[in-house]
């Protein structure tokens, strides 16, 4: 799973008009998505200023965990700076790996209202996102042992994230 997150959307709305922070939301949705797509994502949600993917073995294969890292690190890259070192998009990122419900959720008796990612993985996922700074993704221990990739390089860290009891012992990547 792959959370991104547009940091400073609430204070870029207010310096620009409704007009051209519609057009900067609408770049970064299409960057993030255009990554997710290219590393076999699966786009689930575009919410306020969030991306949210997820790697199903049936989309990703068996890499499904180094698609996702692999997407992290190009989501950081296009996210990166212009030509006078201004951040293009100031995103944060969460990756994780483990099992979830995934499936069709219920409104208003017998309809459908949505098809969601849920449990604890889903929320740890999110909540990595919320935890990195701009210009970084946090990658959990599980994903970076399911990806295969060597990571070593990543700077480790521990994270207390909302919810949990516990830490959370996570990679850095970042940019430069």
């Amino acid at each position: 799973m792959l959370f991104a997150d547009l940091r400073g959307s609430t204070t870029m709305s207010e310096r620009l008009s409704a007009g051209d922070f519609a057009g900067t939301m609408n770049r970064f949705y299409k960057s993030a998505t255009d990554v997710l797509i290219r590393t076999d994502g699966y786009v689930d949600k575009v919410v306020g200023d969030e991306v949210v993917g997820l790697y199903f073995p049936l989309f990703a294969g068996r890499v499904h965990a180094r698609r996702a890292v692999e997407a992290a690190w190009e989501l950081l890259r296009v996210a990166s700076h212009d030509s006078v070192g201004r951040p293009l998009f100031p995103v944060g990122v969460g990756v994780h790996t483990g099992t979830a419900y995934v499936g069709t959720v219920a409104g208003a008796e017998g309809t459908v209202t949505d098809i969601a990612a849920l449990g604890h993985n889903v929320n740890l996922t999110a909540r990595l996102s919320s935890a990195a700074d701009s210009g970084e993704a946090l990658i959990s221990e599980a994903a970076c042992r399911a990806s295969g990739l060597d990571l070593d390089h990543l700077d480790r860290r521990q994270v207390a994230l909302r919810g949990h009891t516990e830490l959370v012992d996570v990679r850095v990547m970042r940019i430069g």
